[in-house]
């Protein structure tokens, strides 16, 4: 699906997502991956959302966001709080939804400035 959304200048917007592929600016992605505004972690290691570990949630933490847009695939999964227990313990937002959502969501709030960070699972074809 094609987003029209044309603020946030300068900054990481995702145009499109569809099964196997994520475009952010005009670079198509066919990996998990975490964007904000300013960064892109390609290639993020979880290929599906049995693949998630702590570990995963200890990257985006580095990267400072106030809250976390978790994109679980085609289906809307939520994951064990003994996974996002990091996220918790650094005072940052988490918000699970199907990876479409997510990055609709992700684009909305970053246009507002906000320090947001996606975290996406690629929707398997």
């Amino acid at each position: 699906m094609k987003i029209h959304l044309e603020t946030g200048i300068g900054q990481n917007l995702i145009r499109a997502y569809a099964p196997g592929r994520i475009t952010v600016n005009e670079e198509v992605y066919t990996r998990s991956l975490v964007v904000t505004p300013r960064q892109i972690i390609a290639e993020w290691p979880p290929e599906s959302f049995a693949d998630l570990l702590e570990e995963h949630f200890q990257t985006i933490v580095a990267l400072k966001p106030e809250v976390v847009i978790l994109g679980t695939g085609a289906q809307l999964v939520f994951p064990a709080p003994s996974l996002t227990r990091v996220l918790i313990e650094a005072k940052i937002g988490l918000e699970v939804m199907d990876t479409g959502a997510a990055c609709r969501t992700y684009n909305i709030l970053m246009s507002d400035d906000r320090r947001v960070a996606a975290a996406l699972l690629m929707i398997k074809e």
